[in-house]
C-alpha cells in the first residue's frame, strides 16, 4: 500500500501467491500509507506433508482466538534463510534469524480466483494438521495501494466478488483468522474508490463469515494516518464491521503498542458492537522514526534503519478488547525500493531482516 504521512498502514510489498508461489505486502501518509506484507513459502510443496485434517476448533467466549496456538509455516523466507546460513558455517547470524523463523506469521493471498483457493486450503490443511490457528490477509482489493508500492489487486469489483469466493471456498470448515484487505479503508477514507470499496469490504466480510470458522478484522490503518475516529467508525460500518469479528491496526507499520491500543480504544468506542482488535507487533519494538521528515533519502515508514522486533503473537494481551497481538507483516520483507539498492515491495531481504534480528536481543 502506499505510505502517507499521516497514515499508511500496510505496506504490502509481498509477491502475490499466484498458484505455486507465496504471497505479499505494504503504507504511512502524510507521506502516504504504506505496509507490505509477507510473502509465504516458497511453493505449495512445502504443504504437501501436511494434509492431515482435524476437527476444526470452535471459537471461546469473548476472544475467538484465545487458546490457539498460531500456526508457524513449515518453510517461510526466513526457515530457509537460517538452513542456508546454517550451511555456510554462518551459526551465529542463523542463531540471530531464528527469532524470526520461529515465529508464527501471517501468509499474505492474493493472486487469481483460479489458483486462490487451492492457497488458502493448503494453508489450513497445513496448520489443522497441527492444531495451530493460521492467520491469512485477503489483499487483492481493485486499485490496491491506490497504485503506489503494492500497486495490483482485481481488475474490476466483479473480478473481486469471484476471488473473495474463491477464497472462502478454499476455507471449508476449518479455523482461521483473516486479516481483510490492509489501508483499503483509510485509503477510501482519503477518496480511493471509496463507494465501491465500502461495498467490496462488507461483501466480502459476509462471504468469509459464512464459512462457518473464519475470524474476520477489517483493517483500520494505524494511529497517525485517520485521526478522526468517529469518521474512521462510520467507514467501519460501511464496510460491513457489524458482521465482522472486529478490526486490525498497525499492519506493516511501525507504531509502538501502548499507541495502537490507546488508538484502538477510542476507535472500539466509536464502533461499540464491535469493539474488539488485533495489533501488528512485527517491527514496532523501537516504535516509529521520529522524524517527520525522509530517512537516508527514503520515506520513514519505507524499511527505516534502527527498528526492532515487537512483542511475539500472543493472545495474552493483558486487555479484554485486544484479541491478539499478530506477527502480520513478515519481518524481513522490503516496503518497498525506497532508496538505492532496496529490493521491491515484498521481497524478502536478508539483510534488513538480520539487522531487525540482531538488534532484538
Amino acid at each position: 500500500m502506499a505510505n502517507v504521512v499521516a497514515g499508511g498502514g500496510a505496506r504490502m510489498g509481498s509477491v502475490v501467491l499466484a498458484f505455486a508461489l507465496a504471497v505479499l505486502s505494504g503504507c504511512d501518509r502524510a507521506e502516504p500509507p504504506e505496509s507490505t506484507g509477507s510473502a509465504g513459502p516458497a511453493d505449495l510443496a512445502a504443504y504437501r506433508d501436511c494434509t492431515a485434517s482435524s476437527a476444526p476448533t470452535r471459537p471461546v467466549a469473548g476472544n475467538p482466538l484465545a487458546a490457539r496456538p498460531f500456526f508457524v509455516e513449515p518453510s517461510g523466507p526466513a526457515a530457509q534463510q537460517v538452513a542456508d546460513w546454517g550451511s555456510r558455517q554462518r551459526t551465529a547470524d542463523a542463531a540471530a534469524l531464528r527469532r524470526i523463523s520461529d515465529r508464527p506469521v501471517a501468509q499474505w493471498v492474493g493472486g487469481g480466483a483460479g489458483s486462490v483457493g487451492a492457497q488458502v486450503d493448503a494453508v489450513l490443511g497445513c496448520a489443522a494438521a497441527q492444531g495451530q490457528l493460521p492467520v491469512l490477509v485477503a489483499y487483492n482489493i481493485p486499485h490496491r495501494d491506490c497504485g503506489s508500492y503494492s500497486s495490483g489487486g482485481a481488475a474490476s469489483p466483479d473480478e473481486y466478488r469471484s476471488w473473495i469466493r474463491a477464497f472462502a471456498s478454499g476455507v471449508r470448515g476449518r479455523p482461521v483468522a483473516i486479516i481483510l484487505e490492509p489501508d483499503a479503508i483509510p485509503h477510501a477514507i482519503d477518496g480511493c474508490e471509496s463507494e465501491s470499496r465500502y461495498e467490496l469490504l462488507s461483501d466480502a466480510v459476509q462471504v468469509l463469515k459464512a464459512t462457518g470458522s473464519a475470524v474476520v478484522y477489517l483493517d483500520a490503518g494505524h494511529p497517525r494516518w485517520i485521526t478522526d475516529v468517529h469518521r474512521l467508525a462510520e467507514a467501519l460500518r460501511r464496510s460491513g464491521i457489524a458482521h465482522a469479528d472486529g478490526f486490525s491496526l498497525n499492519v506493516s507499520n511501525f507504531v509502538s503498542t501502548p499507541d495502537n491500543v490507546a488508538y484502538g480504544k477510542q476507535v472500539s468506542s466509536a464502533v461499540p458492537s464491535k469493539p474488539h482488535f488485533v495489533i501488528d507487533t512485527s517491527r514496532n519494538g523501537a516504535g516509529e522514526v521520529e522524524t517527520a521528515g525522509d530517512v537516508d533519502g527514503g520515506p520513514r515508514w519505507c524499511n527505516p534503519p534502527g527498528r526492532l522486533l515487537g512483542m511475539p503473537p500472543t493472545t495474552d494481551t493483558g486487555d479484554p478488547r485486544v484479541d491478539a497481538l499478530l506477527w502480520i507483516k513478515r519481518p524481513g520483507e522490503s516496503d518497498g525500493a525506497c532508496r538505492p539498492g532496496e529490493p521491491p515491495a515484498g521481497q524478502w531481504w536478508p539483510e534488513y531482516a538480520l539487522d531487525l534480528a540482531q538488534r532484538s536481543t
